[in-house]
């Protein structure tokens, strides 16, 4: 197999969303090195879509059908779900994944939550798992659940899960990042952080204790912090163009996390999937389905997910 360690490998995701218009709009306007690149995809489902400036590499995933804008299928599904098992199979320096539908790739029957779980699938060693981080520029959040129903959120999160998903989060700083002693701040699961438990005591029971734990490994977080005002310095130094007050927010719960950043650069943020041997980094929207083949796609979070890997 022809070697792609160099290179970064980028997957046009669902055929009948936006994923292809934006990967070729990000890909002309940064204007990289053929030789850096290589796209999974069809040609077929590229020239429906553009035209690409440079002569980039294209690894060919079959795609008879027919493109239907808009419109979920099992195909289609199929197809997304194919094109992250190539990349995983190249083994790139970076992934980098246009946008796909769960329910799209379920109906294909590849019952995954979404592509980080495909990525963990595909691509994890033994005691690696695959955790997902909002960025952008130096304000992070970190997920400890991820597409999970509200009402399973204070199950899912037990002091073991916590302190291996903050050691893995230490991890990425310290080997990615090179930052050695990275600060943390945890957000409470409970509204002002149970208030000594009188409106939740998973705070007191489950989360204090991890805290403690990871602090004797000497890593540096906050105690569990109620998450309305925990937010706010944060959101100021970014729009201040100023640090933020710590290196990274670990939310307890999707929303939680994701309204705040997304909240101030949605166009900029970037998901990413660490923890495992690749990065894989994508636009921090979906598939927007309503917009698909319109030649409207906004391709910023796009190109910052690309940026990310050549920069």
């Amino acid at each position: 197999m022809k070697n792609y360690s160099s290179k970064i490998a980028i997957t046009t995701g669902d055929p009948n969303g936006i994923g292809t218009e934006i990967t070729i709009k990000a890909l002309n306007m940064l204007n990289l090195p053929a030789k850096d690149i290589v796209i999974i995809s069809n040609s077929k489902v590229l020239n429906y879509y553009g035209h690409l400036n440079n002569n980039y590499e294209v690894i060919e995933v079959d795609y008879p059908t027919k493109i239907r804008p808009g419109e979920i299928t099992k195909d289609a599904g199929d197809f997304s779900f194919k094109l992250l098992q190539k990349a995983c199979e190249i083994k790139p320096k970076f992934i980098v994944t246009a946008p796909t539908s769960k329910e799209a790739m379920n109906l294909a029957g590849h019952k995954y939550k979404g592509q980080t779980e495909v990525l963990e699938k595909f691509l994890a060693r033994p005691g690696q798992k695959a955790e997902m981080l909002f960025a952008s520029n130096n304000f992070r959040v970190l997920l400890l659940t991820r597409h999970i129903p509200l009402k399973e959120v204070s199950k899912a999160i037990t002091k073991e899960v916590m302190v291996e998903k903050i050691e893995r989060l230490r991890a990425y700083f310290q080997n990615i990042l090179h930052i050695d002693k990275p600060s943390f701040a945890l957000c409470a699961l409970n509204p002002h952080a149970g208030e000594n438990s009188l409106l939740g005591d998973e705070e007191q029971n489950i989360m204090l204790p991890a805290v403690e734990a990871v602090r004797n490994r000497g890593i540096n977080i906050t105690n569990p912090l109620p998450a309305d005002t925990l937010f706010i310095n944060g959101v100021q130094n970014y729009l201040n163009g100023e640090r933020s007050p710590y290196d990274c927010y670990i939310a307890c719960y999707h929303d939680q996390g994701l309204i705040p950043i997304k909240s101030v650069a949605s166009k900029k943020t970037v998901n990413m999937t660490i923890g495992l041997d690749i990065i894989r980094t994508s636009p921090s929207h979906g598939t927007a389905y309503d917009i698909a083949g319109k030649n409207i796609a906004n391709p910023e979070s796009m190109i910052e997910a690309i940026k990310y890997c050549v920069y």
